[in-house]
């Protein structure tokens, strides 16, 4: 057995960050240091003397590592319980010594995992992972020693302090360098902190296989998100609020933002901000969004940023004060003096100028947010959560084909009342149920959403678009139960209108459509968004 008193440390990492610092405290300590192949090699050559874990248990490396550390030498000694008689009987029968300290990361599976993903993607495989053989790479880089070594430790917290993490390690080396150990209130914070990590290690595994496999909805859901930021508050001040991130998100996530100024997001920024960006991406390239309280208050596409914006303002200039605007194209300087000019919260965008960034400059608070474009087939879930439970579902993100849709009334919509049909149905999706949008060929000019009657939404949204209704064309998230939202906008000027069908009343809304000229169109795809 080991001397009286004396400590035993395992090291075996892949990122050798602060790994000599953490050693040479530890040998200062008066720890014995054991080690597998490369730590213990790394650690030599830094001067510090180490024992192989292939001289501790007898047994070498094998099947080019994958057994290095599975030895019930190794795993009884941080294992046994130090309190209990027989435990320590049976350690010292079976000559095996305690090991009070193991830092282990883990194989990076998760980075490995999202270089393979970016090859694919610039070769023009499918995004979403899925490939006719496993990557061996890939397979190499699921560990198996490593959490094993990390949850028996943590298991034995009461004996074993357990690192997993290299940010950890100063405040180790400073309590071992101050009272000679590690705190109890310390191991279980780390322990804490390993089953954690081992669970979201667990679940990056399991959802690639999920995706590899193809299955969207398995038997068991493994999410898991890494805490990017505690918030000032939730939706009200009295609530507690905090942003996590998937870090398997595509690099087009929200989440994965540049900040280029303004004050902190807030929790309400993030929610709006999203439903922007999911607004814009809905529509397409050069599409400006502007949101409030997540709903759209306006939308237009252009190639100059100044015009979009200008024409998606009109639509709402009421509702967009204090809105925040997303853009699927990059921030110019003219633009930025249109945007700055109003006052706005938040503006995502693909990319910003540098001559931009110095209007904005001069609005200290606002934030300017960069995301990258949106890839083709991303296949994104969505993830609510309801008491005891999640709701999951695709993302209502699926490409619709305006030629397919059928016309049923008695007049054919002419080809600019189709390009505006086809841009007021893009829009729609952004929009929170019920919901009608009324517009051109590429902006709103009215839109009504949230409410709990489709007649009240129209109402909204031909008295937002005022004169502009007549002319304009309208497209409804669902079916018109009655004719009488049909009517408000007819009776706004609106001349086209599309919409999923399969009301009970779907005749006698085609009649009134008849009786007032309209064309209308049923799309057979609803777009609810609650």
């Amino acid at each position: 057995m080991n001397a009286v008193n004396k400590k035993r440390a395992l090291l075996s990492v892949s990122d050798r960050t602060g790994l000599v610092e953490l050693a040479k405290a530890l040998a200062s300590a008066g720890y014995d240091l054991l080690s597998t192949g490369g730590t213990a090699s790394h650690l030599a050559n830094a001067g510090l003397s180490v024992i192989s874990v292939s001289d501790e248990t007898g047994f070498p490396e094998v099947f080019g590592g994958r057994v290095k550390t599975l030895h019930p030498k190794l795993f009884g000694g941080i294992l046994y319980d130090r309190s209990v008689e027989t435990h320590r009987t049976e350690a010292e029968e079976n000559a095996i010594d305690a090991i009070d300290l193991v830092a282990v990361n883990l194989y990076p599976f998760e980075e490995t995992l999202e270089a393979i993903m970016g090859e694919a993607s610039s070769m023009g495989a499918p995004p979403s992972g899925q490939h006719e053989e496993i990557p061996h790479r890939l397979i190499e880089k699921i560990d198996v020693g490593g959490p094993s070594l990390l949850r028996a430790a943590a298991k034995n917290h009461a004996h074993v302090a357990v690192l997993c993490d290299p940010g950890d390690y100063p405040g180790v080396i400073d309590e071992i360098a101050k009272t000679g150990e590690v705190s109890l209130a310390t191991k279980r914070r780390l322990a804490a902190k390993v089953f954690r990590r081992t669970a979201a290690y667990d679940a990056a595994i399991s959802r690639w296989f999920t995706r590899a496999l193809g299955e969207t909805f398995p038997e068991r859901a493994t999410f898991t998100y890494e805490l990017e930021r505690t918030l000032r508050y939730g939706e009200n001040p009295h609530q507690r609020g905090a942003f996590y991130v998937d870090p398997a998100s595509r690099p087009a996530a929200l989440s994965r933002f540049t900040c280029h100024q303004g004050k902190e997001l807030s929790y309400n920024n993030l929610l709006d901000a999203d439903s922007a960006l999911f607004s814009a991406r809905a529509i397409g390239e050069d599409s400006l969004v502007i949101v409030k309280h997540r709903i759209p208050s306006g939308a237009a596409v252009s190639k100059s940023l100044t015009k979009a914006f200008e024409n998606a303002w009109a639509s709402d200039p009421v509702s967009g004060f204090g809105g925040v605007v997303a853009y699927t194209g990059r921030l110019d300087r003219a633009g930025a003096e249109a945007m700055a000019a109003r006052f706005l919260e938040v503006i995502v965008a693909y990319g910003v100028d540098d001559d931009a960034k110095e209007v904005f400059a001069k609005k200290a608070n606002l934030r300017v947010l960069t995301v990258y474009a949106e890839g083709e087939g991303h296949g994104a879930l969505e993830v609510r959560g309801v008491d005891g439970g999640l709701l999951v579902q695709e993302r209502d993100t699926d490409n619709e084909d305006p030629l397919s849709w059928k016309v049923v009334t008695k007049r054919e919509p002419s080809e600019a009342e189709r390009r505006a049909l086809a841009f007021a149905n893009k829009a729609v999706r952004g929009v929170v149920s019920n919901a009608i949008v009324v517009a051109g060929e590429d902006a709103t000019f009215g839109i009504g959403g949230g409410r709990t009657s489709r007649v009240d939404a129209c109402k909204d949204a031909v008295l937002k678009a005022g004169e502009s209704a007549k002319g304009a064309v309208a497209a409804s998230d669902a079916f018109f139960p009655f004719p009488d939202g049909l009517e408000v906008l007819a009776d706004a000027g609106v001349t086209a209108v599309v919409q999923p069908g399969g009301s009970a009343k779907d005749a006698d809304v085609v009649a009134a459509a008849d009786a007032r000229g309209l064309a209308m169109l049923f799309s057979s795809r609803r777009h609810f968004r609650h």
